[in-house]
């Protein structure tokens, strides 16, 4: 996957919109470069930043808030702000297929920001017998 490039503006409030592809039974893992309003990398190295990202249902009938994946979040740069959420192929093997949303935060101390949102469509693996 590409990686995306983000602008973390922590005052203004609202999160950046990044959608994504999970396909069933594939590791996933997305990559982000977090720039700020100038377009300098983000530094998250000085404070103890730390990071949340789940997914759910998306909103109609039968969605639920309870988080259908958890995703690991992990700095591979946190002075030049670069980040991936991951799940492994078998958290991708249980989806089912459709329509999901997300968000991932970010925390200073006690302060959380909603940094980005964003829908994933899930699509199932393909088994096909050779003829």
């Amino acid at each position: 996957m590409a990686t995306k490039k983000i602008t973390f503006d922590p005052n203004s409030g609202v999160p950046y919109g990044a959608n994504l592809t999970i396909y069933g039974g594939a590791t996933f893992k997305a990559e982000f470069n977090i720039v700020d309003t100038s377009n300098a990398a983000y530094d998250f190295s000085g404070v103890g930043w730390t990071t949340k990202s789940e997914m759910v249902k998306s909103v109609g009938a039968g969605s639920t808030t309870v988080p259908t994946a958890t995703f690991n979040v992990g700095f591979t740069s946190a002075a030049d702000g670069k980040f991936q959420l991951t799940l492994p192929s078998t958290g991708t093997t249980s989806l089912a297929e459709g329509r999901y949303m997300y968000n991932v935060l970010v925390s200073s101390g006690t302060t959380v920001y909603n940094m980005i949102n964003g829908n994933i469509l899930v699509y199932q693996q393909i088994s096909a017998q050779p003829s």
